[in-house]
């Protein structure tokens, strides 16, 4: 049988990455987004959103709920994490040229470390 699920740590994660990158508190996200602090308190401490909140944050997040689908134990999103994240970078204005490198040398490092990590478990 087919079990489905949403990985609710992993989209809070990208909130925070939006609220971050936005400058905003949680309770500017909470007013922007029309979804109670609460709800985004209850988030934070690994609850999942109502789906009318969740509706709300991924129309506020602009991200899509197939990017945190995961189906037997396997995220069903094709993007490339490292990719994506690479994308977002040199789309942020606020990032100077040396800063972008610095960040996505880092990450790099990262992601290569621990996603090999993970494989040879």
């Amino acid at each position: 049988m087919t079990r489905g699920a949403f990985d609710g740590e992993g989209f809070f994660a990208v909130l925070d990455g939006h609220r971050i990158s936005r400058e905003l508190t949680w309770r500017q996200v909470a007013k922007e987004s029309g979804v109670s602090a609460s709800t985004l308190t209850r988030m934070a401490q690994g609850k999942r959103p109502d789906v009318d909140s969740l509706a709300s944050l991924l129309a506020w997040s602009g991200e899509s709920a197939d990017s945190f689908m995961v189906v037997d134990g396997k995220s069903v999103n094709k993007e490339n994490p490292l990719t994506t994240a690479m994308a977002q970078f040199r789309k942020d204005p606020r990032l100077p040229p040396e800063a972008r490198a610095a960040i996505e040398a880092t990450v790099k490092v990262l992601y290569e470390q621990f996603a090999t990590t993970k494989k040879a478990k």
